[in-house]
């Protein structure tokens, strides 16, 4: 630890992200009673079937605490939280995918949201996995088309067509034989994943894989498989 991150652990203690209390343990992604609470997915519940992926995972079901904790990161622009979001992220995607990857990627905002949110949160997502697990992280992919948020569509056959072309490689792009992984903030239909996914596969990716924070109506378990331990080793 720093010197200057010991003065704002002191001045600014880091609090849990979902139930806003001080953290005894500022490493830590989640407090002792959170950790507890929280819905983890263990198993298959956290795996989804993503059209032109390799699997997706993600370590929480996106309910309750969760998507309150996801709405205050992108809305209320709390960019701290994508410290311990990428935390449990990070030691989801070792325990899923042992054999690593060769880069990490998002599912970027389109210009005018970036705009006006500030940020862009997966790819704040993306560079604290990558930070965490020593894997590169770069953009891959432009959004052509401002859509409306996918949270606003109920059926996904919307949610697909709302997608559809909405995305686009970057120039120069070339993926020949990489494992890549592509990082959102939560995956529903997967039809945001999967757009991307086609993309990336299509400048080469040897295996593509999804990585969220969060699953929508995904099965919550409280005997997860993660603990504050193992995520601030990570």
């Amino acid at each position: 630890m720093t010197l200057w991150t010991a003065a704002l652990d002191l001045f600014f203690p880091p609090k849990c992200p979902y139930c806003h209390k001080v953290l005894d343990d500022p490493r830590a992604p989640v407090c002792p009673g959170c950790q507890v609470r929280l819905p983890w997915l263990t198993g298959r519940a956290g795996e989804k079937r993503v059209d032109f992926t390799d699997g997706c995972f993600s370590p929480m079901a996106y309910g309750d605490r969760v998507r309150e904790a996801v709405h205050r990161y992108k809305f209320q622009r709390v960019r701290a939280c994508a410290v311990p979001f990428g935390a449990v992220m990070a030691q989801c995607l070792a325990d899923r995918l042992p054999q690593g990857a060769d880069l990490i990627t998002w599912c970027p905002l389109h210009k005018k949201r970036l705009r006006e949110r500030g940020f862009d949160q997966a790819r704040l997502l993306a560079r604290e996995v990558g930070r965490r697990l020593d894997v590169p992280v770069r953009g891959t992919l432009a959004k052509d088309r401002n859509t409306r948020p996918q949270s606003e569509l109920e059926e996904e056959s919307a949610r697909r067509a709302n997608a559809l072309g909405a995305y686009s490689l970057l120039p120069g792009t070339d993926l020949t034989g990489k494992r890549v992984v592509l990082v959102d903030d939560v995956v529903t239909s997967g039809s945001t994943l999967s757009e991307c996914a086609q993309l990336l596969r299509r400048a080469g990716a040897e295996a593509v894989y999804g990585l969220t924070l969060a699953q929508a109506r995904g099965n919550g378990g409280e005997d997860g498989d993660f603990s504050p331990e193992n995520c601030k080793k990570k």
